[in-house]
């Protein structure tokens, strides 16, 4: 899979700055089509005392959600961590990953924000437009803005307010389970983000998608390899 727009990397963070101002710009806000048979999902590992970043990259099928590839990578960390600017220090290994699937990506959620972040163009957003695929992005915290009490109901949800702007919705993913937070990437809007991400928990309060990838993000911080590409034919890796 090949990014469709490029940007250097290696830049200090007033840089890094321009380049967010200038690519969300390209942001698409338009509902997730119904068609979809395969999501990606990201996470990342941060291994400060050895200054490295692990990455890993899985992909199911849906609406089964069993995963079909899955890919890892360990990169010293070449950007320090700045409020506003992760995409600097993952996104980096991150893409290296999206060019090893061989599937075609309906839909990609990131563990980052999208446009609930102070430039409305967090990780989510970023890659999304790198990459022109749908996406979402998914946190356990909340970078910006503020929301309303959620009663303590699975599926419950406040909208994330900014100002005067909704830029996200807080989701009760578990009942009396802390919060999830989701956020537009690119090519999605609110409702049926908020819609497919339910249709992605299962047993446990993360999105599939988020919480294998994660698994494997630790994995391959342990200093397994966790490559794995489905051959012709196979449905899945379990």
């Amino acid at each position: 899979m090949k990014p469709v727009r490029f940007h250097s990397w290696n830049v200090d963070p007033s840089e890094a700055e321009a380049i967010q101002n200038n690519l969300r710009q390209k942001v698409l806000t338009l509902p997730i089509k119904n068609d979809i048979k395969h999501i990606g999902g990201t996470a990342v590992s941060i291994d400060a005392v050895n200054n490295m970043v692990h990455a890993a990259l899985v992909v199911l099928n849906y609406p089964g959600l069993e995963p079909i590839e899955q890919y890892g990578i360990s990169q010293e960390m070449r950007f320090d961590y700045v409020s506003g600017l992760l995409t600097f220090r993952e996104g980096a290994p991150l893409m290296s990953l999206f060019r090893k699937v061989g599937q075609n990506l309906d839909l990609v959620l990131f563990h980052s924000h999208g446009q609930a972040h102070p430039r409305r163009f967090g990780l989510a957003s970023h890659l999304g437009v790198l990459l022109d695929i749908p996406s979402v992005g998914i946190s356990n915290k909340i970078l910006v803005g503020r929301h309303a009490q959620l009663s303590n109901e699975k599926f419950s949800v406040q909208p994330i307010i900014d100002g005067s702007e909704s830029i996200g919705m807080a989701l009760r993913s578990r009942e009396n389970k802390n919060p999830i937070f989701i956020s537009i990437g690119h090519k999605a809007d609110l409702d049926s983000s908020v819609g497919l991400v339910k249709s992605l928990v299962r047993k446990y309060r993360t999105p599939e998608p988020i919480r294998l990838a994660q698994l494997f993000a630790n994995k391959q911080k342990d200093g397994e390899d966790i490559d794995v590409k489905m051959d012709v034919g196979q449905e899945s890796l379990f």
